[in-house]
This record gives C-alpha cells, structure tokens and sequence, in this order.
C-alpha cells in the first residue's frame, strides 16, 4: 500500500512538473519546474531500487545539465530572442508525433494487461545495484572508463579554451 503512495505521489510531481514545465512563458520557470520533474524521476527510480540511476539523474541531470541550462538561460537575450520569428512551419510534424503516442495508447488500451510483462521479484541475495555497477566499471571496464574520463575532460578544456577566445 505504501509503495504505491509513493508511486503514485513521484507520478504526479513528474506529471505535474513536465506540464508546467511547456505552460510556463518564463525560461527561468520552465528550467526550475524541469529540475522538480527529474527530481520526481529520481524518487521513482529509487522506489524501484535502482540507486546507481537515481544518483546519476540527481548528479548529472540535475546538478549539471540544469545547471548549465540556466547558465545559458541567464546570458541569452531574451527579449531578442522573443522578436525573432518562431519555427511554427513545422505543426504538421508535431501533429504526426501527437498522433503516434495516441495511436501507441490506444493499442496499449486494446491489447489490455496480459501484453506486457514485467520481471519478477528481484531475489533477496543480489548484490546492490549501485555495488554492481562500481564493480563492473572498476574491474571489467577500466580502461573504457579511464579513456571516456579523458575524452570528457578534453572536451571540457576544449570548450573553455573555445569561450575564451569569444571574450
């Protein structure tokens, strides 16, 4: 009965979230309400006892995508941005992609419940998701993970090398 409280309370600050996240007029607004729908997602993965992604979506969405959003937020100009003209010549495409996910629904509803499947139980002796992770990355994967280290860290100084030049 708890679990799906909890389900039920991640599935409306995520709904709720990404609604005011596309009703918002105010950049600011949008990005603040986008962080408090992957904060939601977060929550449900951890209800789903994946703690390895819920850390990954609160460290790396949330505290650096987002981040970096309002960064790019805050030295945009708006108010030019706001008179140049909108893409509106593509609705036709957005109506197609709105009739997808409609159509995808309604087979969902048709099909009923026996369609999809869900594993089971996850068996009480299993390691923790995070501690098979880090022992994957750490003893099988070390060197794609070390070169993947470098490459990010290249294209970091990359960037701040690219900005100080435009100053």
């Amino acid at each position: 009965m708890l679990d799906q409280a909890f389900f039920y309370l991640f599935a409306s600050v995520i709904l709720l979230g990404g609604l005011l996240t596309i009703t918002r007029r105010s950049a600011v607004h949008s990005a603040i309400f986008l962080i408090a729908t992957l904060l939601g997602i977060a929550g449900l993965f951890l209800h789903l006892q994946a703690e390895f992604l819920a850390g990954v979506q609160v460290i790396l969405y949330v505290g650096g995508i987002m981040v970096l959003f309002l960064f790019v937020i805050m030295l945009v100009n708006l108010d030019q941005a706001a008179r140049q003209r909108q893409f509106n010549r593509q609705w036709w495409l957005a109506l197609l992609a709105a009739a997808a996910v409609c159509g995808e629904a309604l087979y969902g509803l048709y099909r009923g419940r026996g369609a999809f499947t869900f594993p089971g139980a996850v068996p009480g002796n299993m390691p923790p998701n995070t501690q098979a992770v880090g022992n994957a990355l750490y003893q099988n994967y070390m060197l794609p993970f070390e070169v993947a280290s470098i490459m990010l860290l290249v294209a970091m100084v990359g960037a701040v090398v690219m900005a100080k030049k435009r100053l």
